[in-house]
């Protein structure tokens, strides 16, 4: 179901309706640029015992090694999927900015605000989506 951009202009929120949707949008990216932040501290921290201040020699347990690397490789993991939804939330801001937001981005049609709202950031529809999903 290919729509014209003039479609999906016209199946995009009007900006009285979209406003609440870019104060939302906002609102998230600076609670996650702040998460982004403590957690790019959090794995470039060094070791165990230097983040807590401990220099000395006593050698450290091979599992807390252990542990420490998973620590930083699961923060890491994590840190790349703040930084996705990040990217989403600037795409979603310029949506807005274009008076596009509202409209899917692959199928051109209305977005229900039931799903904008659980999902301020999605730039598809439930159909497309499910279809991506399941592709």
């Amino acid at each position: 179901m290919a729509t014209t951009p003039s479609d999906a202009k016209k199946n995009a929120l009007k900006p009285a309706e979209a406003e609440p949707f870019r104060v939302l949008l906002q609102t998230l990216r600076a609670r996650l640029r702040g998460d982004v932040s403590q957690m790019t501290e959090s794995a470039l921290r060094k070791t165990r015992s230097e983040s807590s201040g401990d220099l000395s020699s006593m050698p450290i347990h091979m599992a807390d090694i252990g542990s420490d690397n998973y620590e930083q490789e699961f923060t890491l993991n994590m840190l790349a999927a703040e930084e996705g939804t990040l990217q989403l939330i600037q795409d979603a801001l310029a949506r807005i900015d274009s008076g596009m937001y509202g409209a899917c981005v692959e199928c051109g049609g209305r977005i229900k605000k039931p799903r904008l709202n659980a999902i301020p950031y999605t730039p598809l529809c439930i159909d497309c989506a499910n279809q991506r999903e399941h592709a």
